[in-house]
């Protein structure tokens, strides 16, 4: 998975080439896949005891249902709620990269660093 995503924003470093792992879908299929294998990994080792994970310990049987009900959903949105994670963190770094790359070219361009090396040396010499 590591692999898969670092080969997906390497595209990314390409000009004019969309970086798959920005798109929100790769991103939802990631974290579906994520949540697939950690099912049936549960199932795998725990069997039928892998649901128990759904019924807190000590609660009252009156409020017994409702609460599989509210941790199955909660248990779902897990998915959601990483593939928005992991598309904002994604695109967040390369929304860094490009303002970061962007400026330093403008810097390097307009001549401004030549100008900033003689307060450095004097910091330095300080």
């Amino acid at each position: 998975l590591f692999l898969f995503i670092v080969m997906l924003n390497i595209l990314g470093l390409f000009p004019y080439v969309f970086t798959p792992t920005t798109h929100i879908v790769i991103t939802f299929g990631l974290s579906l896949s994520i949540i697939i294998a950690v099912i049936l990994l549960g199932f795998i080792n725990f069997k039928l005891n892998f649901l128990s994970m759904l019924m807190p310990g000590g609660v009252p049987l009156g409020l017994a249902p409702f609460l599989v009900i509210i941790e199955t959903l909660s248990f779902m949105v897990r998915a959601i709620s990483l593939g928005v994670r992991l598309a904002a963190n994604i695109s967040a770094g390369h929304l860094l990269f490009g303002i970061i790359s962007g400026f330093a070219f403008t810097m390097l361009s307009s001549g401004l660093v030549v100008l900033s090396f003689f307060p450095i040396t004097i910091l330095v010499f300080i």
